[in-house]
């Protein structure tokens, strides 16, 4: 599968269930952690939790893959989904902010 198709997936999936301001970014040059990370902003622990499981669910169910690492379940602030080549960020609006993970990656190209 073409990755940049599997990047639009992920934000559609998570658009579908209410995630907000997702970016999906083309980080590829600027480091070597990935090629595209996509970023979605949760109302809640609860809700960051729920797009995770969701993400998952719906990836491995479509497309076979499973992330080869998660991090941030034990608090449900910031849940690193690790797809390899493709890294989720899903996080609550304090953390998107003090991390400043937007302006970090400020020079990526947009692909959603």
């Amino acid at each position: 599968m073409d990755r940049k198709a599997f990047v639009k997936e992920i934000a559609s999936i998570l658009d579908s269930k209410k995630a907000e301001n997702i970016s999906a970014l083309d980080v590829r040059g600027l480091t070597s952690l990935a090629d595209y990370f996509v970023i979605a902003t949760a109302t809640s622990d609860t809700h960051a939790k729920a797009l995770a499981d969701y993400v998952e669910e719906e990836i491995k169910k479509h497309y076979g893959e499973v992330p080869h690492h998660i991090e941030g379940r034990e608090w449900n602030r910031w849940i690193v989904l690790d797809y390899g080549d493709v890294i989720v960020h899903i996080m609550l609006p304090d953390v998107r902010d003090y991390y400043g993970i937007d302006w970090l990656w400020a020079d990526a190209k947009k692909v959603v």
